[in-house]
């Protein structure tokens, strides 16, 4: 596994951009970068399971590692999911972690990810692009 790190600062405060990352319209927005229908089916409590998968059941399950309102937000993924059914993956325990710090009105987003090498071009090139767009909705709906 390789830790990445992907940093952005956004023009809003971090309830905005916490909103915009976790609620389910807008979430299901910046998460279509990885797939057009990408969601997640939680209660969003921290020790939860988690399901990140697209509308024919493919993705991946986690459970909520961390929820600290506003702060951060820590994903341990277990493994995949095919058709709607559960197994393990090799890189089951790779943390996937969003913090949030706001100075002066300017919220900086990192997240930090473990990447098996199979995955590591992909999310280095569609992660860039999904957090601009977390930027860009955050930014549009705090500004007016």
């Amino acid at each position: 596994m390789k830790k990445k790190h992907f940093n952005i600062e956004i023009n809003a405060s971090k309830e905005k951009v916490w909103d915009t990352l976790w609620n389910d319209t807008t979430f299901r927005q910046w998460t279509a970068v990885f797939g057009p229908d990408s969601h997640a089916v939680s209660d969003w409590k921290e020790g939860s399971t988690i399901r990140f998968v697209d509308n024919k059941g493919n993705g991946m399950h986690s459970v909520i590692d961390k929820n600290s309102l506003h702060q951060q937000m820590s994903f341990k993924h277990l493994g995949e999911i095919k058709d709607g059914i559960e197994s393990e993956s090799d890189w089951a325990g790779a943390m996937e972690e969003y913090f949030l710090t706001e100075k002066n009105g300017l919220t900086q987003l990192t997240i930090k990810m473990d990447i098996s090498p199979e995955f590591e071009d992909f999310f280095s090139e569609t992660f860039p692009k999904a957090i601009q767009i977390v930027k860009e909705i955050s930014e549009k709906s705090y500004l007016q």
